[in-house]
């Protein structure tokens, strides 16, 4: 891994983004035509989830997946390197007065989000327009190498990440400013058992309930955060409110929220999301 990271990680974060995006056409190429990377898989997500589409339909769906997922790629190889200003170009937050607010009352909150359009750039850089202590739960790689550089990426403009295993303990630690915490929720549950279980995307689908509990626990406002590419490496993020009264929601329903938020992103530019994932792995 330390020479892939340095005879090609690192000299091709370092290219102009004209560059990058050839890369990304050349390489798209090579996923969707010849590699056929999770095709099958990518399909059936499609199809499972749109089941009125056509094939062809389906077609142009997986074909423009597959050219954001490889823009992705490299976009997140450029984030090794990407400075603050360059960031700023690239990631516009269109209302972060919506959770300064609650910075000013001294309130933590939740943030929730899908690994929808380029959730790593955000993740990277969200901080930068936040008067919070942003933190990310995140799961650490096994390697212990690329763990280490790419925790080193994520939290170079101030974003903290704190293992999934230790994410009781960043609700608990106290800090001199209010804490805004992140969690994907779209990944399938460690624990289908404990997740919470409903319809998303016309399929039996198993939650992390994670948001929800601690939302309840330590009565926090939760955020959705919709993601949306406004051209190739520009994103623009909006936030917009689940919940500020945790406690008043009936069991299930914060976390029934937020993921119709997402799937009606889904539903509006499908290409957008990572069919790639095996998301339905797991059955009720």
């Amino acid at each position: 891994m330390r020479v892939l990271y340095y005879l090609i990680i690192i000299p091709i974060s370092y290219l102009p983004y004209r560059l990058l995006y050839f890369i990304s056409n050349l390489l798209c190429f090579v996923v969707f035509r010849i590699i056929k990377y999770r095709k099958n898989i990518v399909f059936n997500n499609i199809k499972n989830s749109f089941p009125d589409m056509t094939v062809n339909e389906i077609n142009i769906i997986m074909l423009r997946f597959y050219s954001h997922f490889c823009d992705l790629i490299l976009e997140s190889i450029r984030c090794f390197t990407i400075s603050e200003e360059q960031i700023k170009d690239r990631l516009i937050i269109k209302n972060p007065e919506f959770t300064n607010k609650y910075a000013k009352e001294n309130q933590d909150i939740i943030l929730v989000g899908g690994h929808y359009n380029n959730w790593e750039i955000y993740g990277q850089g969200f901080s930068l327009f936040s008067n919070h202590i942003c933190i990310g739960i995140y799961k650490p790689l096994s390697n212990k190498f690329m763990n280490s550089k790419i925790y080193k990426s994520r939290s170079k403009f101030g974003t903290r990440l704190i293992p999934m295993k230790k994410t009781k303990k960043s609700f608990e630690e106290k800090t001199i400013k209010p804490k805004m915490i992140v969690f994907g929720s779209d990944q399938n549950p460690t624990n289908p058992d404990k997740a919470y279980w409903l319809e998303f995307l016309k399929q039996d689908t198993a939650v992390a309930f994670g948001v929800e509990k601690y939302s309840k626990e330590y009565n926090l406002p939760v955020i959705f955060t919709t993601i949306r590419k406004k051209k190739r490496g520009v994103y623009e993020v909006e936030y917009s409110l689940i919940t500020d009264k945790p406690k008043d929601e009936k069991y299930g329903e914060i976390t029934t929220k937020f993921t119709n938020k997402l799937e009606e992103d889904i539903i509006n530019r499908p290409e957008y999301w990572l069919w790639s994932h095996k998301r339905w792995k797991h059955k009720r």
